[in-house]
């Protein structure tokens, strides 16, 4: 109950006009979302890929008019040319989300999207990085897919998200696993109903693990999105019959989330992969991240508490 309420509490703009004007909350935010502006997100990717390898993404996402959507892609763009003259780029890519960049406008919306999504993985590769293009709610399953195969025709190194949780997930898998695929395997972060998706605990680690065999025994890159330490070791033991064994996949973790064991698992020698996230628009992300674990709960309501 406690998840449901966080995740529709981050679809709710009275809520979020709140939460964005309260100096009490911005420190609780600091933890899962690196800074409002690019040198606070840049200094924070600089820190973190002297030992692992990030993925910066510019919150925002539903963007209402195309005046936002350009701003978004122009804010990407910046990003990537900041990469290539800091020396970054060959160890921070970025993430980006469909919907940031038009995809639920009327009257061309998609096509829009996918321009401007073009737009960032032509940057990207100019200056030696890489594009994933992140999953968002099960209605826009299909049309990110069909975006990323487009893409893909011109940068076939641009990466794919997908949610454990969705029930199509496992076919998903098979399809997208062969040579030079790049696959981001999440449990999933937004409020599905059952007809779609996994709800109980159980069945959704169990899915991971199905489409984690499926990953595994493709011929793609597995980037293995999970802070769980029992789905970690049974990465370990998949890719160990793997050809390229710890170098032939990644760990991916948040900002923020168990940074301690983030660090262990680089120096052990493993491919490590943070997902940064800033900008002004932190709120949805931010209660998904609540919404997620009740540990990251508990964080909040403590800090909350110390602070009265």
């Amino acid at each position: 109950m406690l998840r449901t309420t966080f995740l529709a509490a981050a679809r709710s703009r009275r809520l979020r006009g709140v939460a964005e004007r309260s100096a009490l909350v911005r420190p609780l935010v600091d933890r899962f979302v690196a800074g409002t502006d690019l040198d606070q997100a840049m200094s924070a990717a600089r820190e973190l890929a002297v030992d692992r390898m990030v993925s910066m993404d510019h919150l925002g996402e539903d963007t209402s008019d195309r005046a936002e959507a350009d701003e978004a892609t122009g804010s990407y763009l910046e990003l990537l040319g900041r990469l290539g003259e800091g020396g970054l780029a060959a160890r921070v890519e970025v993430s980006i989300k469909l919907s940031a960049l038009g995809a639920a406008l009327p009257d061309g919306g998609a096509a829009m999207a996918a321009d401007n999504a073009a737009k960032i993985c032509a940057q990207a590769a100019a200056v030696g990085t890489t594009v994933t293009v992140d999953m968002e709610d099960h209605t826009t399953t299909d049309a990110t897919l069909e975006t990323i195969r487009e893409l893909r025709r011109s940068w076939p190194e641009t990466g794919t998200v997908l949610q454990a949780y969705l029930r199509r997930t496992e076919t998903d898998c098979a399809e997208l696993a062969g040579p030079g695929s790049r696959v981001r395997l999440c449990k999933g972060a937004y409020d599905e109903p059952s007809s779609v998706a996994f709800r109980e605990r159980d069945e959704v680690d169990e899915s991971y693990r199905r489409c984690l065999r499926v990953l595994m025994a493709g011929e793609g890159y597995p980037m293995v999105a999970t802070h769980d330490p029992a789905l970690i070791r049974y990465a370990d033991e998949l890719a160990a019959a793997r050809p390229g064994g710890t170098t032939g996949f990644e760990f991916q973790m948040l900002y923020g989330v168990r940074s301690e064991a983030q660090r262990a698992l680089a120096v052990s020698g493993r491919r490590v992969r943070v997902y940064l996230p800033y900008g002004s628009a932190w709120y949805p992300y931010f209660m998904r991240r609540l919404g997620e674990r009740p540990a990251n709960m508990m964080f909040f309501f403590r800090s909350l508490a110390s602070r009265h």
